[in-house]
């Protein structure tokens, strides 16, 4: 969440920004919006980006609002309970980034729900995927994921990453860390 505020500044009301990744369908910007007024924010803007996807095929928003950092926490949590996929809230930022690779049967084994359920993970976003455009001969094929970590959860992240690969029997190519070598 974002950082706590200095003492006697709980109930002072702030402008906070938060950005969402939304699928593309009718009702969905609204169905964001609406934990926002329900705990007590009050919208100063959205910008909607429909022109432009994210690396997921979602469309990408960002709310500015106004509510006390009380508030602003309580916001964050009910959009994520309402199934939002909340990017950047507040301070909370993305911190580090790992690239990785998959190699397998990806288009076999859904690579939709491989994408969804590493997104999933708390402690990293998708930011940037590409795919083979041809498969051998006996399905496989090769990813390139770029994962944004929050500070400090790039080791959460690729666990993951290597959950979903091993139930999908997938291979799973690893970046060095730093005092690994």
């Amino acid at each position: 969440m974002s950082e706590s505020p200095p003492e006697g500044d709980a109930d002072e009301r702030q402008a906070h920004t938060v950005r969402l990744e939304l699928v593309d369908e009718p009702g969905e910007l609204l169905n964001a919006l609406r934990p926002i007024a329900e705990n007590g924010g009050n919208l100063l803007s959205v910008f909607h980006e429909r022109g432009s996807l994210t690396p997921r095929g979602r469309i990408p928003v960002e709310v500015d609002l106004e509510c006390t950092p009380r508030q602003f926490e309580t916001v964050v949590e009910a959009l994520r309970e309402a199934g939002v996929n909340v990017i950047q809230a507040g301070t909370e930022r993305y911190g580090e980034e790992v690239t990785v690779l998959l190699a397998g049967a990806l288009v076999g084994t859904d690579l939709s729900d491989t994408l969804s359920r590493i997104e999933e993970c708390t402690s990293a976003s998708v930011v940037d995927f590409s795919l083979t455009d041809e498969q051998g001969a006996d399905g496989v094929s090769s990813a390139r994921l770029r994962l944004a970590a929050t500070e400090g959860s790039v080791n959460a992240a690729l666990d993951c990453v290597r959950d979903v690969a091993d139930e999908k029997e997938l291979h799973v190519v690893e970046p060095l860390v730093e005092g690994e070598a």
